[in-house]
C-alpha cells in the first residue's frame, strides 16, 4: 500500500499545464469514503466517553466536592496528563514495527482499561474516588487515541485533509450530540447509567474500527529511523519546532481554543441547570440542538476550508464564534440567547473541525505520530488551563453574576481565549493555505 507521501496526488490525474490541480474541487472516490468511515469509528467512541465524562461527572461531583475550583481541576487532569503522555507514545508509534503496524497495538492495548475505567466512574461517591477513576480514565484515552489519530496523514492524501478532519467531526459531533443528550436523559434514571451506556457503546465500536482495519489492510506509514532512540527523536522534534515559527503559533493557538472548549464543557450543563434554573432534562435537549448546528457546520467548514484554505476559514470562524461566546455572558434573556446559540455551535463546529487539519501541512516527514503528540501537547495545556481558569472565575463572579450564581463567568474565560487566538492564525497562513 502506498504511503502518505506516494499518494499527493490521485493516479490517473495530472495537473494541467499553466494550472495547479491540487484537488480541492475533486470528488471523493469510493475508497476514500471507506477509509474516512473506518477512521471515524474510534473518533466516535472516543468523543462520546470523554464528552460523558467531561460532561457528567462535573454534576456528579458537584455533589460531593467543595467548589467549582475543585471540580475544574479534577477535569483539567486531563491536560496535565496530556503535557508528556500523548508526544511519548506518538513518537513511540512512529518507530514501533510489529505485524499489525506501529499504531493499531496502542489502540487495542488501550481500549480495555478505557471502558472499565468509564464503567467504574458513575459509582464515584468520593472525589478521591474520582481523581483516581478519571486519572486512568485519560492515561488509556491518550495510549490509544495519538497513535489513532496519527493514521490520518497515514491512510489520507493532504489535498482532501481537511474534509477528512471534517468528515471525522461528524462522527465526534454525532457521538457529542448523543453523549449531551442520551446522557442528561440517562442521568435522570441513575448516576451509573451514562456512564455504563457509553462504555458498552465504546467497547463495540472500537472493536468493529479493528476488525475492519484489520481485513483491509493496516496503512504504511512514514517512519522515523529505527535506530533513533527516543530521546533523539524528542530531541528532533523539539529542534523542528524551536526552527519553525508556524508550529510555535499552532502551539498556542490550539491551547487556546482548548482552554475555551474545556471551560465550556466542564460548565455549561452546571450553567443551564443551576444558573438558569432549567430540568437536566431540558438541559439535555438544549445542549443536543447545539450539537445538531456543531454537527451540520462540520461538513460545510471543511470544503471551504479545502475550496478557499483552512487559515483563512479558520480566522473568519474565530471572529463570529469568540463575539457569540459573550452573549451569554451579558444577558440571560431566554429569547437572545435563542437566538445566540446557533452562532456559537455553527463557529464552535469549525474550532472543533479545522484544527488538526491546519497541523498536518507543518508535520515534518516521518514524524506524523510525534506531530500528533504535539497536537495533544498543545490540547493539553489548554485542557488543563480552562476548567481550572472558568471555575476560580465562577467562583470570584458569585457576586457580579449573581443572577446564574456565578456560572455566567465561565463565558468571559471561553470568549477571551478563542479572541486571543485570531492574531496566531494570521501568521499561519502562508504556511498552511
Amino acid at each position: 500500500m502506498a504511503t502518505a507521501a506516494d499518494r499527493k496526488r490521485p493516479p490517473g490525474r495530472q495537473a494541467d499545464a499553466g494550472h495547479d490541480d491540487d484537488g480541492r474541487d475533486r470528488r471523493l472516490e469510493p475508497a476514500e469514503w471507506r477509509a474516512l468511515t473506518i477512521l471515524g469509528l474510534p473518533t466516535f467512541a472516543l468523543a462520546l466517553a470523554i464528552t460523558t465524562v467531561t460532561t457528567y461527572l462535573p454534576v456528579i461531583a458537584s455533589g460531593f466536592a467543595a467548589s467549582t475550583v475543585v471540580i475544574g481541576v479534577l477535569i483539567g487532569g486531563e491536560g496535565l496528563l496530556a503535557l508528556a503522555l500523548p508526544i511519548t507514545v506518538g513518537t513511540w508509534s512512529d518507530r514501533l514495527h510489529t505485524r499489525i503496524g506501529g499504531r493499531l497495538p496502542f489502540v487495542l492495548g488501550a481500549t480495555p482499561p478505557l471502558v472499565l475505567a468509564l464503567a467504574v466512574l458513575g459509582f464515584a461517591g468520593s472525589i478521591l474516588t474520582a481523581a483516581v477513576v478519571v486519572a486512568l480514565f485519560f492515561v488509556a484515552y491518550y495510549i490509544a487515541y495519538e497513535p489513532y489519530r496519527a493514521l490520518y496523514p497515514d491512510m489520507v492524501d493532504d489535498e482532501i485533509a481537511a474534509r477528512a478532519q471534517s468528515t471525522q467531526a461528524l462522527f465526534r459531533g454525532a457521538a457529542t450530540c448523543l453523549a449531551l443528550v442520551g446522557g442528561g436523559l440517562l442521568l435522570a434514571i441513575a448516576q451509573p447509567v451514562p456512564f455504563l451506556v457509553a462504555a458498552a457503546i465504546t467497547a463495540l465500536s472500537m472493536v468493529v474500527f479493528a476488525r475492519t482495519l484489520l481485513r483491509r489492510g493496516v496503512p504504511d506509514q512514514e517512519r522515523a529511523d529505527r535506530d533513533e532512540t527516543p530521546r533523539a527523536t524528542m530531541r528532533a522534534l523539539r529542534d523542528a519546532i524551536a526552527e519553525a515559527p508556524a508550529l510555535k503559533a499552532y502551539l498556542v493557538a490550539n491551547a487556546l481554543w482548548e482552554l475555551s472548549l474545556g471551560a465550556l464543557k466542564t460548565f455549561v450543563v452546571l450553567y443551564i441547570t443551576r444558573g438558569l434554573g432549567f430540568s437536566m432534562e431540558s438541559a439535555s435537549l438544549i445542549i443536543g440542538l447545539g450539537a445538531l448546528v456543531v454537527l451540520a457546520g462540520s461538513p460545510v467548514s471543511g470544503k471551504l476550508a479545502d475550496r478557499m484554505g483552512r487559515a483563512r476559514v479558520m480566522h473568519l470562524a474565530l471572529w463570529i464564534y469568540g463575539i457569540g461566546l459573550l452573549v451569554p455572558l451579558v444577558t440571560q434573556s431566554t429569547l437572545v440567547l435563542a437566538l445566540a446559540i446557533p452562532l456559537v455551535a455553527f463557529g464552535g463546529g469549525v474550532i472543533m473541525t479545522l484544527p488538526y487539519a491546519l497541523l498536518i501541512p507543518l508535520m515534518p516527514k516521518g514524524r506524523n505520530g510525534a506531530l500528533s503528540g504535539f497536537y495533544s501537547l498543545s490540547r493539553g495545556i489548554g485542557t488543563a488551563l480552562g476548567p481550572a481558569l472558568a471555575g476560580v472565575a465562577i467562583s470570584l463572579g458569585k457576586e457580579p453574576f449573581a443572577s446564574t450564581q456565578g456560572y455566567a463567568a465561565m463565558w468571559a474565560v471561553c470568549a477571551v481565549a478563542i479572541l486571543a487566538s485570531i492574531p496566531l492564525v494570521r501568521r499561519l497562513r502562508d504556511d498552511v493555505d
